[in-house]
């Protein structure tokens, strides 16, 4: 594989080279966006709202699940039906045990479909049950025309997704520091906890992290129903972006387009420096707590993507949270968001969150206060 990096390596090089990206990139796949990865900010897309078969980049929803529900020590045993899943890439038989840690390792850099199934079985009982939970999480996560129906992207007719609904999803991962660290790895090993001294090498299928500039990740995917899939994702200067690609012709054209769009976006995209997120706090009254009120600001200070040809000054910012939250609420809870507008529309946004812990209680201010904003209505 080394080789085939190498002359791959070859010609992203010579084609980001000799593109002069005055306007975006000639992009052949059927669905493709970048964004701006903080705010969600669209740089560019094409038929970012088809829904098609989105292959294994459906892995990443997999893993952000496994990420959030379980701990990576977390020991579960390979079923029969994952053992025989449709082109496995790992020696997974049945009755072996991995840790989550090492399934998730095999699943985004191997893109193992049999992992995928050890864990939907180990959290959910069953893929049909962990389905279930992907489709929440993604709606959850802001997604609209995404229907999960495996954890690992085999083709159904009936899983599908669109680019900037995986453009969505990538972002979210991202923010995961362990999911972050996994994706950026070219070469891990995958350890068994039984059999005792059963291990594999993995080989990142991500490409881009071998001849892209600032590649932070993310994940692959490939089947002859959809084509060529892949979100990547990229940091130069403070900026990071987010490409999704899907329904490329060939495995090594998507590798090519994503890259030629990740230029062309650092090309044309700037980072410009808001309010800091000690400027924006904004208060709330809680409902059944120890505390009447809790603060809450942006989870980071706030920077402004400027398109070439964009005037800061046209944008503005709307914060919306609820003016009465509910006890308990952990500091770092999301409370609301900040929306960034640019010319009065929505281009992204932020999430506010708590400073402080809420615990349940009584508060007499808090009592008094809430009762009376329910008796004028105000929620």
């Amino acid at each position: 594989m080394t080789a085939r990096i190498l002359i791959f390596a070859f010609l992203i090089n010579f084609a980001c080279f000799s593109c002069v990206f005055a306007s975006a990139p000639k992009i052949t796949a059927k669905g493709a966006i970048l964004i701006e990865a903080k705010t969600g900010r669209v740089i560019y897309e094409k038929n970012a709202d088809t829904r098609l078969m989105p292959a294994s980049t459906t892995k990443i929803m997999t893993a952000i699940l496994a990420l959030e529900n379980l701990r990576l020590t977390d020991e579960a045993r390979v079923s029969r039906e994952a053992m025989y899943t449709e082109a496995q890439n790992m020696p997974l038989d049945q009755n072996d045990i991995v840790s989550v840690e090492n399934l998730l390792r095999a699943l985004l850099l191997e893109s193992d479909n049999g992992s995928a199934v050890v864990l939907a079985e180990h959290m959910s009982g069953s893929v049909k049950k962990f389905s279930r939970l992907m489709n929440k999480k993604a709606v959850e996560i802001g997604c609209e025309n995404t229907n999960f129906v495996t954890p690992n992207g085999l083709p159904n007719e009936k899983h599908l997704s669109t680019a900037r609904d995986m453009a969505k999803i990538s972002a979210y991962a991202m923010k995961n520091q362990k999911f972050r660290e996994i994706v950026g790895e070219k070469n891990l090993n995958m350890f068994w906890v039984f059999p005792k001294h059963k291990m594999a090498p993995l080989e990142n299928t991500n490409r881009l992290l071998w001849t892209f500039d600032g590649i932070t990740g993310i994940k692959t995917g490939w089947t002859n129903a959809a084509g060529g899939c892949l979100a990547a994702s990229a940091r130069r200067r403070g900026l990071e972006l987010i490409v999704v690609v899907l329904g490329s012709e060939d495995a090594d054209l998507r590798f090519k387009e994503a890259a030629e769009l990740l230029e062309y976006g650092f090309s044309k995209v700037k980072l410009h420096k808001g309010p800091m997120k000690e400027d924006l706090k904004r208060t709330a009254w809680v409902k059944g707590g120890q505390n009447h009120i809790i603060t809450a600001e942006p989870v980071e200070d706030v920077f402004y993507p400027i398109i070439e040809g964009d005037d800061p000054k046209n944008y503005s910012l709307r914060c919306e949270i609820p003016k009465i939250v509910n006890a308990p609420m952990k500091k770092g809870d999301k409370v609301g968001e900040l929306i960034i507008m640019y010319n009065n529309k929505q281009v992204g946004k932020v999430d506010m969150v708590s400073k402080t812990d809420a615990a349940e209680g009584f508060s007499f201010l808090s009592y008094f206060f809430v009762g009376l904003m329910y008796y004028f209505g105000v929620r």
